[in-house]
């Protein structure tokens, strides 16, 4: 049992949170897609570009652009998953062990939990800035002819803007995953500890799907304010001479809430925490399943 119990090198940490971001990605892209056209949608628009909620966002792509349009701008994603959701776990791993040093605890607690995936949420931003303005901008059906891929919107931003602009909305998604994976892996912590314990495999698999899915659920609760203002700020082209309308996270989050309501802050809500949801259920199953097969393998290593 102690040896199950050992903590793997970070090199498997980091494999498994890629693993794990790579799974649910492929699941649950489409809603992705879903909420950031919901979120894009201003209160000017008409027609085909106006949506009534997450169904109707889902029918008209489908009607009026087919149905490969629900994973157009996968790639950035992808590429984006494995570093992003690896970063995610491993850094939360590393941030927990620090803290645990710093504040003498030998055990993981509440607020401890809150405070490192704080910190692990700050530190997975860094990664994902770049990625998410490429998705973004592929994922606008404004911006659908003027980019021919991940490639071509990375040449035309730098050419455009500078290469500077690739780190358009750093601060707002430093809020954004702060909020995140604070609320995530602090209810993980929460939610197994009130859970009864499972001596077997598939009692631990339920548990882990219960608190990912609350833990997620709660996340997308905190940050999708910063998600929506984050979308904007990534979408708004940079131009010489001109302040953007969105420009910094709190002013932008005051300024669609003047303009359009709060209720706005929260566009595209039911399709994120469809996907973040069940999404942090399955980061979670996955996650702990890669890591108990890389123990399982280190051991039977250590047998020979």
């Amino acid at each position: 049992m102690a040896s199950e119990k050992a903590p793997l090198p970070f090199t498997y940490t980091f494999m498994a949170g890629a693993i794990a971001g790579v799974s649910e990605i492929l699941v649950m892209y489409p809603l992705d897609v879903v909420k950031t056209r919901v979120q894009l949608q201003t209160a000017g628009a008409t027609g085909a570009d106006a949506y009534s909620g997450m169904l109707d966002c889902f029918q008209k792509i489908v009607r009026n652009e087919g149905f490969s349009r629900l994973y157009r701008g996968i790639t950035a994603p992808i590429l984006m998953e494995a570093p992003k959701r690896a970063t995610k776990f491993a850094a939360n791993d590393k941030w927990g062990k620090f803290y645990r040093d710093a504040f003498g605890q030998v055990k993981m607690t509440q607020s401890l939990s809150v405070l490192t995936g704080a910190s692990a949420g700050a530190t997975e931003a860094f990664v994902v800035v770049p990625f998410e303005l490429v998705k973004i901008r592929l994922q606008d059906k404004a911006s659908a002819s003027k980019y021919n891929g991940m490639i071509d919107v990375v040449i035309k931003t730098v050419r455009n803007e500078g290469v500077l602009a690739m780190y358009n909305g750093l601060e707002s998604t430093l809020w954004r995953h702060i909020f995140w994976n604070a609320g995530y892996f602090g209810c993980i912590f929460q939610v197994k500890e009130l859970l009864p314990k499972s001596d077997n495999k598939k009692g631990q698999m339920a548990n882990d799907i219960v608190a990912g899915t609350v833990g997620g659920t709660v996340g997308t609760i905190l940050n999708t304010p910063m998600d929506v203002v984050k979308s904007r700020i990534q979408n708004t082209i940079k131009v010489p001479g001109q302040v953007p309308k969105y420009n910094w996270a709190f002013p932008a989050v005051a300024t669609v809430a003047k303009e359009e309501g709060f209720a706005a802050l929260y566009k595209g809500f039911i399709p994120k925490v469809l996907r973040l949801g069940p999404g942090g259920g399955i980061l979670l199953v996955v996650y702990t399943n890669v890591m108990d097969y890389f123990r399982k393998m280190r051991d039977e290593a250590q047998k020979l």
